[in-house]
């Protein structure tokens, strides 16, 4: 007898067999399927949820089956709801095990059977699946998976969360997830929308944060489920992911990340700024990024062209400042988002680099970094200049230079020749003065930009001025720098024959030159600028200038002004 009892214990797991006077058999119990994970046996007190399909011992004819009603079925054990075989065999028992449980008559119907189903001593066997386990006391159960290594923010009671999921049932049958349907659940916290466990279970999570919330049936559906998929008093499994989290009363979050030296100006209302920036949400997903592009973000400031958190956050810049910046949802695209780029209330975090920004009244700024003693001689209008120069954007991008010639750049002042915020720079300068030129887009290049330089774009300038030649007002070739001789003529005629060849009024003119007494345009061949000067007075193209042709007459004056004046 008793290497038949220890057979049993060992090959059915769970076995009592009891003798007093005669042989009388307690429950047997056959734990048929056990699965590799139990956090939890079934306890006396405890509420289950099981299904089970109920046979007579002698032939194996079924009386009771839950799955043929196909609603599992609900009890507490160990107070003497069940049938006390049923009350034994339960106990231990884990969510997901499969076992047989043998009543003998005494533990079950006894000599009396039941309802004209179970006959008077008849020995039941039970095929019990447990579905579920809970108990009255039970609270919100919360197993941390995984965690941000940096947190600066828990959810708390009237945050809005956005949070994806998927719900099973303790057995491990799934009854919804966020993930099918490719949406994040949205709602507050601790106002009642959501159910009482996971109001409670979503509290203190991180962005990022995925956490198992175990909720028992009173703090979830309780006795009514939900719809078809989650029964009546089923403790729910829900395997979550934070993505994102604000308050109806978050302001914009800046945290600066880089701030260049030497930082004198700080952008405000009215400016026109262009930046770079990546968007992400909280969880770190971009959906955005201006360097994608290769192309800037360029708006006004402060006057609505922008979402309304970024309009606040572009203000008190510098150029060349990075920030992070976070803006809450009713700062941004609220709750109808922006189609399948922004979800609906999503929290929104920009990094953004400042290239530059100007305002549209902004001047030219000159800054002198060196400039020679003898600085008598400075350019203007109609001078011929040489000079060195690099021309770059704000944060440094070199976009050209002189240096990447042969020679030095020449230009004539008030010609224009170059943009007139470079031609501002250049003005009053003498040879060897050095300075920096800020040239905001309105002296520059514009809103259209032009070859290599972006679209509204600040521009640089490091500017050397190599050489200077004193010029003459437009349309002239040649000027005198005092009065002229009294009696021109004469003086032209070096031989005195009353008539003056090319090659005397040549020697003329380049001597006026070289005493300093007149000026020829500079940057033209003199050979040519004093041919054309001759063909000018040369009235009759004979080859020779005579006093009558050298001397206008008044009716001549007006057309003669702004070409040749002698």
């Amino acid at each position: 007898m008793e290497r038949a009892k220890l057979s049993l214990l060992f090959a059915l797991h769970a076995v009592t067999v009891v003798c007093s006077g005669g042989l009388l058999v307690d429950v047997v119990v056959d734990r048929y399927e056990i699965p590799k994970y139990c956090p939890r046996e079934v306890e006396t007190e405890d509420f289950i949820r099981y299904h089970f399909n109920g046979s007579f011992y002698t032939d194996g004819k079924k009386f009771d089956s839950s799955h043929d009603r196909g609603k599992a079925f609900i009890s507490q054990v160990g107070l003497g709801r069940l049938i006390t075989g049923m009350d034994r065999g339960l106990q231990g028992m884990c969510v997901g095990e499969r076992r047989r449980i043998t009543i003998p008559p005494h533990l079950a119907y006894g000599s009396i059977g039941t309802g004209g189903v179970i006959p008077p001593d008849a020995v039941l066997v039970y095929d019990v699946l447990l579905l579920d386990v809970w108990n009255a006391e039970d609270k919100v159960e919360i197993r941390t998976i995984s965690k941000p290594s940096s947190c600066n923010r828990t959810t708390a009671s009237s945050d809005f969360i956005r949070y994806h999921y998927n719900g099973t049932l303790l057995s491990g049958e799934a009854f919804d997830s966020s993930h099918s349907r490719n949406a994040t659940y949205d709602t507050y916290l601790g106002q009642g929308d959501i159910i009482k466990g996971m109001d409670e279970g979503l509290l203190g999570m991180c962005v990022g944060e995925r956490r198992i919330v175990i909720v028992p049936p009173f703090l979830a559906y309780g006795e009514t489920g939900s719809g078809t998929l989650v029964p009546p008093q089923a403790t729910l499994v829900f395997d979550v992911l934070l993505v994102d989290v604000f308050n109806p009363k978050d302001d914009l979050i800046v945290e600066v990340k880089e701030v260049p030296d030497g930082c004198t100006r700080r952008s405000a209302v009215g400016d026109y700024i262009r930046y770079h920036y990546n968007g992400s949400f909280q969880d770190g997903t971009a959906f955005d990024s201006s360097y994608q592009r290769n192309s800037t973000y360029n708006t006004y400031i402060g006057l609505g062209y922008v979402i309304q958190g970024m309009d606040k956050a572009l203000q008190g810049l510098c150029v060349g400042e990075k920030r992070r910046i976070t803006i809450p949802p009713h700062l941004a695209y609220g709750e109808t988002g922006v189609g399948e780029l922004i979800p609906s209330s999503a929290v929104l975090v920009f990094d953004i680099h400042v290239i530059d920004f100007h305002n549209p009244k902004d001047p030219v700024q000159i800054k002198v970094i060196h400039k020679p003693e003898d600085c008598s001689l400075t350019s203007e209008a109609d001078d011929l200049i040489q000079y060195r120069y690099n021309c770059s954007l704000m944060d440094g991008t070199l976009l050209y230079s002189s240096d990447h010639f042969d020679s030095p750049s020449f230009t004539t002042l008030g010609a224009d020749k170059v943009i007139p915020g470079l031609e501002k720079g250049l003005s009053g300068m003498c040879v060897g003065e050095r300075r920096e030129v800020v040239v905001p887009p309105h002296w520059g290049h514009g809103e259209n930009g032009a070859g290599g330089v972006p679209r509204s774009a600040v521009l640089f300038f490091q500017l050397e001025l190599v050489e200077l030649q004193k010029g003459v007002p437009e349309g002239f070739m040649f000027v005198w720098l005092g009065d002229g001789p009294d009696a021109l003529f004469p003086a032209m005629d070096l031989n005195g024959d009353k008539e003056v060849p090319l090659e005397e009024f040549s020697a003329f003119i380049r001597l006026q030159v070289e005493e300093g007494k007149g000026r020829l345009r500079p940057g033209v061949d003199p050979d040519r600028i004093i041919r054309d000067m001759f063909n000018n007075q040369d009235q009759n193209k004979d080859g020779k200038v005579t006093e009558d042709e050298l001397s206008p007459r008044e009716d001549d004056k007006a057309e003669k002004t702004g070409r040749d004046e002698l």
